[in-house]
């Protein structure tokens, strides 16, 4: 996917120490009153009076680091455009690739610089951060690089080339964390950093079974302390001890650190299972009013001291309760994970019809033109079913899962009502997903990766931002050996790549991998370059048939349009556009993708699509 050049320009970067001498932030009164205000909603007045001090001190600190050139940019930049349709998201793991004698961030450098310069402008290196469990998301220190995978310096030079997303995984600590120890050696300003109990009992039954569980473990997990037994709130599992926010210590601790890693590169920052951060017992304990004052809060710090730094919340949720987080579209999220996507197109692939998908993309709305999605198949995690709980019947998503389980993938549950175990989550590599490998008739490559393309198409044409996680820019296959041999569900999709064989394979070019570079390069190079694909320009679905499924997208002036198709069944399909449909825009169309012109005749213009072929179609300039 070397296509093109790479127009991302690193912005210059933070001192290595503050610097107090001239450069000295006059705190907006507007932004004082804003902050106080918030932190009176969360802990009283009283108690905001007390640590708004400590928290304007961390974000003067933040200031200091700032170059002279730096704080000049981001006044020119203030009101520029947050988003582009040159933005592309790769997501990895910073050790899922192998190289050979450097460290695994330099070869994940090596790797983006030879094949992915100009495909993608922006990497989401996932927690990069020393951990004890769930493959990064049990954070021992938040403010150091894994040794295992490298140093700052390491992300620095990536982040000199691209954006960078980091996670903020601050919903949870690691049960081997200081700040955990500390709480168990007793240490009193550490007590209320996490949420304990001396008895399992302090929390009624009752209360327990409203609690909305992403899990099927105990929501309190038995620890042994310096002052005997202690009961502790584990949302996710008994090594993820969850931060206690109503000690206002922690979310000033907490926003310290989302700004020391905008300091260390950070344009975007992922807020790992936002969802939970704040707990109240006789509730659900999930959006709550105060977890989404405190995202607000984090984009008022970030607006002010950082400018230009994006917050992307991760919300595995219906889907209206995923969107929110966009808040009144300025005061939120900039970005949400569209979680209900890639079910849907799952579904889609395997019943040949676009009708769900069509009918539910015709309703995205963004909010503002400071909001987008963040549109995304498959990641680290597996694909998760709850966002599309209230848009697919039972018997659909039934379908889903039985096609799941006949590809090799696996099915992970969670605690329901009535301590019910329910389908969370399905875990399988996206293009076993697509294609049933298990098929020995199923062996043809290039219609494979045919059918595998024309399913990720749909993710870049939507409105928002693609997300692409590495295992998809080479087919990976479903690796059942690491889950039989680690017994957790998601390192089905989580395979270390040796790095020499994907250039050995990229130079083979009828190899699986070398086609999708080709293929998949193909239409991210076009849709960069393209303005109707901006996150925001506008969008209108056109239901022309169960087997296809159409976007136009187009700028406001109309000045530059596309309408997108791609038949998503495996028979041959018999389409007209009507001049209507067309807008009668132009005679003369050509698809973008293999340059074949198109002309329209009374009725309009008359198409044939092979299975799985995708046409985006553009006016000819005259």
């Amino acid at each position: 996917m070397d296509i093109m050049e790479n127009n991302f320009q690193s912005a210059p970067s933070y001192l290595n120490e503050p610097d107090y001498r001239n450069k000295q932030l006059l705190v907006d009164p507007l932004f004082r009153k804003k902050i106080f205000k918030r932190m009176t909603f969360l802990y009283g007045e009283y108690t905001a009076k007390q640590f708004y001090p400590e928290m304007e001190r961390i974000i003067r600190v933040h200031y200091s680091y700032k170059s002279d050139s730096l704080i000049e940019k981001e006044i020119q930049e203030r009101n520029s455009d947050i988003f582009s349709e040159k933005d592309v998201i790769l997501i990895t793991y910073g050790d899922l690739l192998k190289g050979k004698d450097q460290s695994p961030l330099s070869t994940l450098a090596k790797f983006c610089d030879i094949y992915l310069e100009g495909a993608i402008n922006t990497i989401h290196i996932l927690p990069f951060y020393p951990y004890s469990s769930d493959r990064g998301f049990s954070i021992k220190d938040f403010e150091t690089v894994d040794p295992n995978l490298g140093c700052w310096e390491d992300i620095h030079r990536i982040g000199n080339k691209y954006k960078l997303k980091f996670d903020g995984v601050i919903n949870h600590i690691s049960s081997k964390s200081k700040w955990f120890q500390e709480f168990l050696n007793g240490n009193p300003r550490f007590q209320d950093f996490v949420i304990s109990y001396d008895s399992p009992d302090d929390i009624s039954e009752e209360e327990k079974k409203m609690i909305f569980r992403p899990r099927t473990s105990d929501i309190l997990s038995k620890v042994y302390t310096i002052n005997g037994e202690k009961y502790v709130w584990t949302t996710f599992s008994e090594d993820q001890i969850d931060l206690n926010y109503k000690n206002p210590e922690v979310l000033i601790k907490v926003i310290e650190i989302l700004l020391m890693y905008v300091r260390h590169g950070a344009k975007i920052i992922r807020l790992d299972a936002v969802t939970y951060i704040w707990a109240e017992t006789g509730t659900r304990c999930v959006h709550l009013d105060q977890t989404h004052e405190i995202v607000k809060l984090f984009r008022d710090v970030l607006d002010f001291a950082a400018p230009g730094t994006l917050i992307i919340t991760e919300t595995n949720v219906p889907h209206e309760e995923n969107i929110s987080y966009f808040g009144n579209g300025e005061d939120e999220a900039h970005m949400v994970y569209n979680f209900a996507l890639p079910p849907l197109v799952l579904h889609t692939m395997y019943t040949m019809d676009s009708t769900a998908l069509s009918k539910w993309a015709s309703t995205l709305d963004t909010c503002s033109n400071n909001t987008t999605y963040f549109n995304f198949l498959d990641s680290h995690d597996g694909i998760g079913l709850m966002a599309v709980k209230d848009i697919l019947s039972p018997n659909d998503i039934d379908l889903i899962l039985d096609n799941v389980r006949q590809h090799g993938g696996y099915i992970s549950y969670k605690t329901g009502e009535n301590e019910k175990e329910i389908p969370y989550e399905m875990n399988i590599t996206w293009f076993s997903a697509i294609n049933n490998t298990n098929n020995p008739e199923n062996n043809d490559i290039a219609y494979q990766v045919k059918k595998f393309v024309a399913s990720r198409s749909i993710a870049l044409v939507l409105q928002g931002i693609p997300g692409i996680y590495l295992h998809s820019l080479i087919g990976t296959v479903n690796d059942i050996d690491a889950v039989v041999s680690s017994k957790a569900n998601r390192d089905i999709n989580r395979t270390i790549i040796d790095e020499q064989e994907i250039s050995y394979a990229l130079g083979d070019g009828l190899s699986k991998i070398s086609r999708i570079n080709r293929e998949y390069g193909r239409i991210i190079d076009i849709r960069t370059k393209s303005r109707a694909f901006h996150p925001n320009s506008k969008q209108k679905v056109v239901f022309k048939s169960e087997s296809l499924f159409s976007v136009i997208r187009f700028t406001e002036t109309k000045d530059n349009i596309i309408f997108t198709i791609v038949n998503i069944s495996n028979e041959t399909v018999h389409t007209l556009l009507t001049n209507n449909e067309l807008e009668e825009i132009s005679k003369n169309w050509i698809d973008l993708i293999s340059g074949m012109p198109y002309s329209c005749d009374d009725a309009g213009l008359h198409l044939v699509l092979q299975p799985y072929d995708i046409l985006w179609l553009s006016p000819e300039k005259l």
